[in-house]
């Protein structure tokens, strides 16, 4: 199939992109940004343009969408740039899809029940994809990944330039530069991780599914059988990065995050890796996915910002 991927330039996306091309299949990345000498090939447009949504549609055999304005904290103040994004681009999706009568795959989010932005607007489109299946017979599933983590994802301020500020790589340049590790609230809150390779596996199954006209009654849910609170995974970091002879750092505890619980468990519902022909037995387990993502960081992004400091 030719695949288009919304915001296939992206953390998720470009590890989407690699496995569609792994299975034989041809990833069209849709995102809004041009780049120098993409791995896929890049169709420009955005998500929030029907025309341009339609126009992608016309030319894939199926579309996984995941592009979105991400932002926890960083929304709620101002929720209608993501709020216009994350809904309105994902009905153009869904429409889209209805109207050349391809199949769709939606990624969801973890913490779909908390209510901050992101949230809120991501399982608004999750309901509107349940509506289009049944009035008016598309073939969208729906996939929901706990907390991706892994090699390529971008690195928020004081060490890169992304606007919105992820756990793993906050955890893992603090670890590898030398400095404590700050974890909001009291780090006992659970909030699950998934290797990124293993959400682009299920997310690349369920189109997969959604061709061949199978369409889930549920949500599918992406994340391990055992959970770790957030204290642990900082642990997990700090263990990985000293075994590649990194000094271990402390952990520091800052107030809790506006938009987010504290003592929240974000975890997922293993029974519905079945859809996708996966398990939780079969996820990369956390310590070998840490110690690689770190390595990665190591290798990949550590000395450019040492020359930049």
């Amino acid at each position: 199939m030719k695949v288009g991927v919304t915001g296939g330039a992206g953390f998720i996306g470009e590890h989407v992109c690699d496995e569609l091309a792994r299975r034989g299949h041809h990833p069209l990345v849709f995102d809004h940004k041009g780049r120098h000498n993409p791995p896929h090939p890049v169709m420009l447009g955005d998500a929030r343009d029907p025309v341009a949504m339609a126009e992608l549609a016309a030319h894939v055999d199926g579309i996984i969408h995941l592009a979105a304005c991400l932002g926890t904290q960083e929304t709620i103040a101002n929720p209608r740039p993501a709020a216009i994004t994350n809904v309105e681009g994902g009905l153009n999706f869904l429409e889209a899809c209805a109207q050349y009568n391809i199949p769709g795959v939606y990624i969801g989010v973890g913490n779909h029940w908390m209510n901050n932005t992101y949230s809120i607007s991501k399982t608004t489109v999750e309901r509107f994809a349940a509506m289009f299946n049944k009035e008016r017979g598309t073939r969208i599933n729906t996939v929901r990944l706990v907390n991706a983590y892994g090699p390529r994802q971008s690195v928020a301020p004081p060490f890169g330039p992304a606007k919105v500020r992820k756990i793993t790589p906050a955890f893992v340049c603090r670890a590898l530069t030398g400095q404590t590790i700050e974890v909001y609230g009291d780090g006992q809150q659970v909030s699950d991780m998934v290797h990124v390779m293993d959400g682009a596996k299920a997310l690349v199954t369920a189109l997969e599914k959604a061709a061949q006209s199978i369409v889930f009654d549920k949500v599918v849910e992406v994340g391990p059988a055992e959970h770790r609170t957030v204290n642990q995974v900082a642990q997990e970091v700090i263990a990985a990065a000293v075994s590649l002879d990194y000094p271990a750092v402390n952990l520091k505890h800052l107030p809790m995050r506006p938009g987010e619980i504290p003592g929240a468990h974000v975890t997922a519902d293993t029974s519905t890796l079945a859809l996708v022909d996966m398990s939780a037995d079969t996820l990369i387990p956390l310590r070998d996915g840490i110690i690689h993502t770190v390595d990665w960081y190591a290798t990949n992004w550590l000395p450019s910002y040492r020359d930049a400091a």
